[in-house]
C-alpha cells in the first residue's frame, strides 16, 4: 500500500520552504523514523522520516524545488516494491516484460529502452571491486573538519595513493588518498560540508576508466524527460525541465541557445541564460501615465565588484581563540627597544661560515629564541600557564614561533629550546615555514607551548601589541629594524635598533617581572658572548 510523504507543517512564519537533501533514492529500502529528506526554510532545517518501512517508490519534489507545509514530496511504497525505473535495476525482469508486453505492445519496448538508458547513465564508472573512503581519524582536540576540495571528479581515473580530497580542520589540512587505482564512483559528502573522524566520504570503485563522455548527453535527457514531452515555445524545444526553470524565471525562450540534439533546450542551457543574464524578457510599456522616476544615485566609473567566501575553519579558530584571549586574560603590554648592533655584526662575520658547516642561513630568530629560553629559565611565572585556579609551572621550554601560510597564522612550536643549537632553531624554523606554506604541517607540531614568539618585522611592523596565545601567560612580539640616532657614551651614534613588545597575563605575572623579563632579553640581545657565557 502507498503512503505519502508529506512536509512538517511549517510555522505560521514560514510560508514556504526548499528541498535541500533527499536522504534515499528511488527504490530505496527504508525503516520507519529514518530520515527520508530533509526541508530547509529561512529560519531552521526540518527533518522528514519514514512513517512506516518501505520502500521510496517516488520522488515528487526534487532537490533545490521549493514545497509548502504538509504538502506530498513522494511516495512510499511496501517494503521490496521498486520504484520508477525499478525493473532495469533487479535484472530480473523477464517477467515484468512479458506482462507489460501484452497489455502494451511495443510501448514496453520504449519504455524499458528508457529504463535502460536511465541505468546506464547513472551507472557507477567503476566495475571491480568498491571501496568505502573515510576520513582519517582526528586527534581528540578535533571534533570536526571540512571537506575543503574534491582533487578528482567521478569516473576520473585514479592512480593508487594519489590525493582525492582535502579536509580542513580548525589546525591543519588533511589529505585522503586512494585505496587503489580506479576511480570515484560515487561522493557522499560535498565541498564545504562538515564530516567526522571517520565519516564516509566515498565510494570508489577498483580498475575503473573515465566514464565515456557520451553518457553525459543521455544522463541530461533523462533527467529533463522525467516522464514529460518536450514542447515548442517561441520557435524553440524545450526540456520539460527546461521549460519549467523558464517561467519560473520569466525568461524569453527565444533569446537562449539550446545545445540539445536539434537545438533542444536543455535545463542547463536556461541556467546558462539566468547566470548570464541574456535572456531577460524587455519591458513592456505601460499605457497608463508613469509615475514621477526617484532621483537617480550619483553614477559611479568602473566597476566595483563584490566576493562573499565562507570563512575557512582554521579562521574562524584563530578568531575564536582571539577574542577568547582577550575577554579571558587581564592582558597588559610592556615595552623596550634593543639595540641590534652586536648581533648583526657577529651574523655577518660568521654568515657563510655558519652556512657552510650547517647547511642553513644564520638568521636572528634563533638568537631571539635562545634569548627567550634563557630569561624563561629566570623568571618561571613567565612560562607557566593557568588551568582554572590552579597554576602550571613548565619544567622546560617548548617555543611557539608564529609562521604565516597562505591559510592563516599557525603556531608550530620548538621542542626542548634549553637543549638545541642555533643551528637546529635556524633548521626546524625553515622546516616550519616550508611545510606551513605547503600545508603539511601536523597537528603535532602545533600541540603545547609554554611561550611564543610573532615577529611582525618581516612585515614592515614597527610596533604592535601582540594578542596571547591560550593558555601561555605571555608572547613576545619582534619588529622592524630601523636605524635611529641614539645617544651613546654622551654621542649622538646611528644604530639599528628594534622595538621590542612583551604581552602578559596580568592575572599570573606581575609588572616587575614582565618587564624584568624583558630587560634580561634585551641585555642577552646587545651582548650575545652572555648567552655562551650562561651569565
Amino acid at each position: 500500500m502507498a503512503t505519502d510523504i508529506k512536509a512538517p507543517t511549517f510555522p505560521e512564519s514560514v510560508a514556504e520552504g526548499t528541498v535541500a537533501t533527499w536522504h534515499k533514492k528511488v527504490g530505496d529500502s527504508v525503516e520507519r523514523d529514518e530520515l527520508i529528506v530533509e526541508i530547509e526554510t529561512d529560519k531552521v532545517v526540518l527533518e522528514v522520516v519514514a512513517p512506516e518501512a518501505g520502500t521510496l517508490s517516488e520522488i515528487k519534489i526534487e532537490e533545490g524545488d521549493t514545497c509548502e507545509s504538509e504538502q506530498v514530496l513522494g511516495v512510499l511504497g511496501a517494503a521490496g516494491e521498486g520504484g520508477k525505473g525499478g525493473d532495469a535495476k533487479t535484472g530480473d525482469t523477464s517477467a515484468d516484460d512479458a506482462k507489460s508486453g501484452d497489455a502494451k505492445g511495443g510501448d514496453a519496448k520504449s519504455d524499458d529502452a528508457k529504463a535502460d538508458k536511465k541505468s546506464s547513465a547513472k551507472k557507477p564508472a567503476g566495475g571491480g571491486k568498491q571501496h568505502e573512503v573515510k576520513a582519517p581519524s582526528f586527534p581528540e582536540s578535533v571534533q570536526e573538519g571540512t571537506v575543503a576540495s574534491w582533487t578528482k571528479k567521478v569516473g576520473e581515473a585514479v592512480k593508487r595513493d594519489e590525493v582525492l580530497a582535502e579536509i580542513e580542520t580548525d589546525k591543519v589540512v588533511l589529505e585522503v588518498v586512494a585505496p587503489a587505482d580506479g576511480a570515484l564512483a560515487e561522493i557522499k559528502v560535498q565541498e564545504g560540508e562538515q564530516v567526522e573522524s571517520e565519516a564516509l566520504l566515498a565510494v570508489f570503485s577498483e580498475g575503473a576508466e573515465d566514464a565515456d563522455s557520451d553518457d553525459a548527453p543521455a544522463e541530461q535527457a533523462a533527467s529533463d524527460d522525467d516522464g514529460e514531452a518536450d514542447a515548442k515555445v517561441d520557435g524553440k524545444i524545450l526540456a520539460p525541465a527546461a521549460r519549467k526553470l523558464a517561467a519560473e524565471n520569466d525568461l524569453d525562450v527565444a533569446k537562449i541557445e539550446g545545445t540539445g540534439k536539434g537545438g533542444r533546450v536543455l535545463k542547463e542551457d536556461v541556467q546558462k541564460a539566468i547566470d548570464s543574464g541574456s535572456a531577460k524578457k524587455s519591458a513592456a510599456p505601460k499605457a497608463d501615465k508613469p509615475a514621477a522616476a526617484p532621483k537617480a544615485a550619483p553614477a559611479v566609473e568602473g566597476e566595483r565588484p563584490e566576493q562573499r567566501v565562507p570563512m575557512s575553519r582554521l579562521r574562524q579558530t584563530i578568531a575564536k581563540r582571539l577574542v577568547q584571549a582577550q575577554q579571558t586574560a587581564a592582558m597588559l603590554t610592556t615595552y623596550n627597544e634593543v639595540d641590534m648592533s652586536a648581533v648583526m655584526a657577529l651574523r655577518s662575520q660568521y654568515k657563510d661560515t655558519f652556512q657552510k658547516a650547517h647547511d642553513v642561513k644564520l638568521g636572528f630568530m634563533g638568537f631571539f629564541v635562545k634569548a627567550a629560553t634563557e630569561a624563561l629559565k629566570r623568571f618561571p611565572d613567565v612560562n607557566a600557564s593557568i588551568d582554572g585556579t590552579d597554576i602550571v609551572y613548565h619544567g622546560y621550554q617548548d617555543i611557539g614561533v608564529a609562521v604565516s601560510t597562505p591559510r592563516g597564522l599557525v603556531v608550530p612550536v620548538l621542542r626542548d629550546t634549553d637543549s638545541m643549537k642555533l643551528a637546529d632553531i635556524e633548521k626546524a624554523i625553515g622546516d616550519f615555514g616550508s611545510r606551513g606554506r605547503d600545508g603539511k604541517l601536523g597537528i603535532e607540531d602545533m600541540q603545547g607551548g609554554t611561550f611564543t614568539i610573532t615577529n611582525g618585522g618581516i612585515f614592515g611592523s614597527l610596533m604592535s601589541t601582540p594578542i596571547l596565545n591560550p593558555p601561555q601567560t605571555a608572547i613576545l612580539g619582534m619588529h622592524k629594524i630601523q636605524e635611529r640616532p641614539m645617544a651613546v657614551n654622551g654621542k649622538v651614534e646611528i644604530r639599528p635598533m628594534m622595538y621590542l613588545a612583551v604581552s602578559y597575563d596580568h592575572r599570573m605575572i606581575d609588572g616587575k617581572d614582565a618587564v624584568q623579563f624583558l630587560v634580561a632579553i634585551k641585555s642577552l640581545l646587545e651582548d650575545p658572548a652572555r648567552l655562551l657565557l650562561d651569565i
